[in-house]
């Protein structure tokens, strides 16, 4: 009896673990590249001073902080901010503008925002249409109103040089990914798997949920090899009524890091029609930065619902 209970043991971390290598390996259904920078860099935003301004896009996101600078003082009585009731925080100072929608800002909404500065010369107004995401906020915009200085375009170069040399690092880690084998073979050439192979943890009874947002999360797996984190989540048909597909994730610590993460992978729509969908992150991670928990978050496409996992720790 034990050894035919060793014996299920070890089928079911096959049944597990065969989605991870196959999506390590590179045999993955749908994928989703690296991150994107935003939220990472500074955006810069110049006013024309003519009265036909093109109005300016923002993104902001549930919880997380946008902070727009303007080199000119604002009126903080002539703030309008459409959806108000919908942020936590409009903290408007001398020359500064924080935002944090709360949880009832949804994935695409489109808010308007208009800033009004107080010395009344042209422009007199800054309109921006904030777009919400689910993770991705814009945490830095700068807004010019007055001729910008050369320091400023000497560090948006800098930034620029910056985002190519990222770039073509991850260009030289895609060609060295689809230069190697695949399968388990690919996994130990590229030093992804070392010695100690992968590390499980079942995190299922632990792990928290936002209420009332489907699909419901019933199975949650963690794993963790040399250089990389992967997440496995087992969702409950009953908790989609409508098809659900993750089009993208992130993996952010309490410490407000977030890890890149490198794909997205999913066996099918979550549907009543189809149970035991599984969706699969996968991030890289070094061994220092996976202190604590982290809450991993994911997002439809053109779609409102969002699922939050909290306290997902790992190996």
């Amino acid at each position: 009896m034990v050894l035919a209970r060793s014996i299920d043991r070890v089928k079911h971390l096959a049944s597990i673990l065969l989605p991870i290598l196959l999506l390590l390996g590179g045999e993955t259904v749908r994928a989703e590249p690296t991150s994107s920078n935003m939220g990472l860099g500074i955006r810069r935003i110049e006013l024309a001073s003519d009265a036909v301004q093109s109005i300016a896009e923002v993104s902001v996101s549930p919880g997380l902080s946008t902070v727009l600078i303007f080199d000119s003082e604002v009126n903080r009585e002539g703030i309008e901010l459409e959806g108000r009731e919908r942020f936590i925080v409009m903290d408007a100072g001398q020359t500064t503008l924080r935002l944090v929608p709360s949880e009832r800002i949804q994935g695409g909404d489109r808010l308007r925002l208009t800033v009004r500065f107080q010395d009344g010369a042209a422009p007199a107004t800054a309109v921006f249409t904030l777009v919400a995401h689910p993770a991705r906020p814009e945490a830095l915009v700068e807004v010019y109103r007055r001729k910008r200085r050369i320091e400023t375009y000497q560090e948006e170069s800098r930034q620029a040089r910056a985002e190519a040399q990222q770039c073509r690092e991850e260009i030289e880690r895609l060609r060295a990914v689809q230069s190697a084998p695949g399968g388990l073979t690919g996994l130990i050439s590229t030093a992804v798997l070392d010695r100690r192979g992968i590390d499980f943890r079942d995190l299922s009874r632990f792990v928290t949920q936002a209420p009332g947002v489907s699909p419901v999360a019933r199975l949650v797996y963690a794993y963790r090899t040399a250089q990389r984190v992967a997440v496995s989540v087992q969702f409950d048909a009953a908790g989609a009524p409508q098809p659900w597909t993750a089009e993208g994730a992130t993996l952010r610590g309490k410490a407000n890091d977030e890890l890149k993460v490198l794909q997205v992978w999913q066996s099918g729509p979550v549907a009543p029609d189809a149970r035991g969908q599984q969706v699969v992150v996968e991030a890289e991670a070094a061994s220092e930065s996976l202190q604590g928990s982290f809450t991993l978050k994911l997002w439809e496409a053109n779609g409102p619902r969002t699922v939050t996992l909290g306290n997902v720790t790992f190996p």
